[in-house]
């Protein structure tokens, strides 16, 4: 039995359970290794992590490079491997950052007081509202620009968005849609009034800033998928090709897009007026 011999029954069940398990441990007087490696000595500290966590929260768009170097700069000397592996260990994980209309203040309290004025608006209610909105249309896309550091859950975040102005560029369209299916003809955003004003059409009060109440926001992302497969080469295919999945929408589409209302009231209360998921 060599120096084990001198063990009590227990230390020798215990032994026996770490041989089982392929664990590794050390003992003053003998040593137990299973086929796993032990692995090296972790090169940083709690403390050390702590620091690179709060630089993570302060700049969720910060590179791997600036983390390091704040790292350094706090007194720990380490790769940009490391840095890599420790901020994953913290659950964030680096992902192209979600792109919603900048809100100020005065905005989001505009979009609280709305939505909570309309918070016990049925489907049915919202079934007569006429949805319109106008979306603009790119030969192709371009870079998606920077990445931010989020964990699982925090797609929404404030300080994990990406803000975006409108600039009028390319083709802009204009169309319309209710719940009856009655959609207006996508044309040119130029003629939105008149077309309002032909059909006798009252507009209501809309909070500015917030596609994410209005669901014909999704429609316009249904159309441009559609025209994925399309590739077209010149404005005029670019125009064809619109109209034809514009006209491809379902009434069942429709539906359920004006049925998400009362969630989409829910989810800008719930959010204080930022951003939702919609």
């Amino acid at each position: 039995m060599g120096k084990t011999a001198d063990l009590t029954a227990v230390q020798k069940a215990i032994i026996d359970t770490l041989k089982q398990k392929e664990c590794c441990i050390k003992a003053p007087q003998w040593e137990v290794c299973g086929k796993e490696k032990c692995g090296r000595k972790r090169c940083t500290t709690r403390r050390g992590d702590r620091t690179l966590r709060n630089s993570v929260e302060k700049d969720r768009f910060q590179t791997l490079g600036n983390l390091r170097k704040q790292w350094t700069e706090s007194g720990v000397e380490t790769s940009r491997a490391t840095v890599y592996r420790r901020v994953q260990e913290m659950g964030y994980r680096c992902r192209i950052p979600q792109v919603k209309p900048l809100l100020n203040q005065k905005q989001r309290q505009k979009r609280l007081t709305w939505a909570t004025e309309k918070q016990h608006w049925t489907v049915a209610q919202w079934s007569k509202v006429l949805f319109s909105d106008e979306s603009k249309f790119c030969m192709s896309f371009g870079n998606q620009g920077a990445r931010v550091w989020r964990k699982t859950g925090e797609r929404e975040m404030p300080k994990c968005l990406k803000s975006s102005v409108k600039y009028p560029q390319s083709v802009m369209v204009w169309g319309a849609m209710s719940a009856a299916h009655d959609l207006a003809p996508a044309h040119s955003a130029k003629t939105t009034g008149k077309w309002f004003t032909d059909h006798g059409i009252t507009v209501l009060n809309w909070p500015a800033n917030s596609p994410d109440l209005n669901p014909i926001e999704n429609l316009w992302d249904i159309v441009k998928r559609k025209l994925r497969d399309a590739r077209p080469n010149t404005l005029d295919e670019l125009k064809a090709a619109i109209e034809a999945s514009w006209a491809s929408i379902t009434p069942q589409q429709c539906h359920r897009l004006i049925a998400s209302m009362p969630r989409r009231i829910e989810a800008v209360i719930s959010a204080k007026g930022f951003p939702t998921k919609y």
